[in-house]
């Protein structure tokens, strides 16, 4: 069952839904910017800890807004992720839960992406008059029907794929996958580093777009692979001397830096403290040379080390600064909060699986009614692992482990304890929540290597721990 909370919110919308239209005047509207990091690990901003990697920006943005220190993403890798960020909808739901294959292939009206079927948040903001942009990495389907500037966007500068040489190399792909403004592809030579490109058309969409309400989606691929960063941004991070750890973290640096430059534009243009800013990482850090401490796992792990992400959110007219949320939220709840700030309606809005954070966030309580929150990933083969967390409790069913586990996330936030054996009540409860959720689920529309890749990453964990110990007596 939802949670009480969800149930009203989603009453409430659904009796505004009959009116289809925008409540608040278009001088009252904020505008609203979504910014997201690819692969940042947990600890790898100063907000969160950070001492190694300078992000005075997201820093300033903590602190004059909200920190949820308990943010997760609803999928552990990247385009199912972002489908479940963009619909406000578990991506199970309508099988968008494993990465699209590379392919501009489109027949008969299928294809690889994000089912046209569903509505985004984009759609939902386009409807009630904002202007909407979409800026970096999309990894929702290749071929053009799925483009941005298809599903809700004016506007688009980008690349659909899921991964992009930052220099604009594309090797021997077709131009197709190149980037993009709108249908138009973009000469290589007018490309520096994708990361400065990416925060150089933001600025100026903001100073284009700052006189009426807008939405921008600004998706950077940063601190995903390749390792790529120029010599300026580089010298941010000389004095880490593991060149694999200094190069990340020049990426996320020129990241931090790029949102600088969005955030002193809002100032520029006097639209800062009207605008809601959110951002967070769409899974946890990468394997490599990304920190997710004191986290167990990473990127594409149910483990906290691959959901719990950097999330902070500001809005100056309305979020109190220096709030600190420890209750969990979701990516899921970006679309209902952005929606609820705009004070508009939807017709998808009575099926979003995510709540409202304002009413939370403006209150003095800094708690929500306590909720249930599901993840589930495809191994192949009709296999799944899966976790669920319920107030304090968080079970894990990891198919590439082949045992579930259950942590009290309250005074075992790091995961070192399991403590299955002990409560196998709980582990029921738990398990029943999962099949009642998963009832509503459908199989993955294509496959991925992800089941593959976990199994020979446990493979190779093992034999590491088995030639450790091969000497002893």
């Amino acid at each position: 069952m939802r949670s009480k909370q969800f149930s009203v919110l989603a009453f409430a919308v659904a009796i505004g839904m009959a009116c289809a239209d925008t409540v608040l005047p278009a001088a009252e509207r904020p505008n609203i910017i979504l910014i997201v990091a690819d692969d940042l690990g947990y600890s790898d901003v100063g907000f969160n800890g950070c001492k190694e990697i300078p992000t005075p920006n997201l820093d300033r943005i903590a602190e004059s807004g909200a920190v949820f220190s308990s943010g997760y993403a609803s999928h552990p890798y990247c385009s199912p992720s972002r489908a479940g960020l963009l619909t406000g909808r578990y991506q199970q739901r309508f099988g968008h839960e494993c990465n699209p294959p590379l392919t501009a292939e489109f027949e008969d009206g299928e294809g690889t992406g994000l089912p046209l079927s569903e509505r985004t948040l984009a759609n939902a903001l386009q409807d009630a008059g904002y202007t909407t942009g979409a800026i970096g990495k999309w990894h929702l389907g290749d071929a053009k029907p799925f483009w941005p500037n298809r599903r809700g966007f004016d506007e688009w500068f980008g690349f659909s794929a899921g991964s992009m040489s930052y220099w604009g190399d594309l090797g021997r792909k077709p131009i197709h996958f190149g980037v993009h403004r709108g249908d138009d592809p973009i000469d290589k030579e007018s490309l520096t580093h994708l990361t400065d490109d990416f925060s150089a058309e933001a600025v100026s969409f903001v100073q284009r777009q700052h006189e009426n309400p807008f939405f921008l989606y600004l998706a950077y691929n940063a601190p995903h692979a390749p390792d790529h960063a120029t010599r300026q941004h580089l010298a941010r991070t000389e004095h880490i001397e593991y060149g694999g750890r200094a190069v990340y973290g020049a990426m996320v640096a020129a990241m931090d830096e790029g949102i600088g430059r969005v955030m002193q534009k809002l100032a520029e243009v006097g639209a800062d403290e009207n605008t809601l800013v959110i951002f967070y990482s769409d899974n946890g850090g990468r394997r490599e040379h990304a920190v997710n401490f004191p986290y167990r796992g990473h990127k594409g792990m149910l483990f906290e080390g691959g959901i719990r992400v950097p999330f902070v959110m500001k809005w100056p007219a309305r979020i109190p600064s220096g709030v600190t949320i420890d209750s969990p939220v979701s990516a899921l709840d970006i679309f209902p909060t952005a929606v609820s700030a705009a004070g508009a309606s939807s017709e998808s809005t009575e099926r979003l699986d995510g709540v409202d954070l304002i009413p939370m966030l403006t209150s003095n309580e800094r708690t929500q009614d306590p909720r249930t929150l599901f993840w589930r990933y495809a191994m192949g083969d009709e296999q799944y692992g899966y976790a669920v967390r319920e107030g304090d409790m968080k079970l894990v069913k990891s198919a590439y482990k082949d045992h579930t586990f259950l942590f009290d996330l309250a005074t075992d936030p790091w995961e070192r304890n399991d403590i299955s054996a002990e409560h196998p009540d709980t582990v029921e409860r738990l398990e029943q929540r999962l099949a009642q959720w998963d009832e509503g689920n459908v199989a993955p529309k294509w496959p991925d290597a992800h089941g593959r890749n976990v199994r020979s990453e446990e493979a190779t964990r093992q034999k590491y721990i088995d030639a450790a110990s091969r000497g002893q007596k």
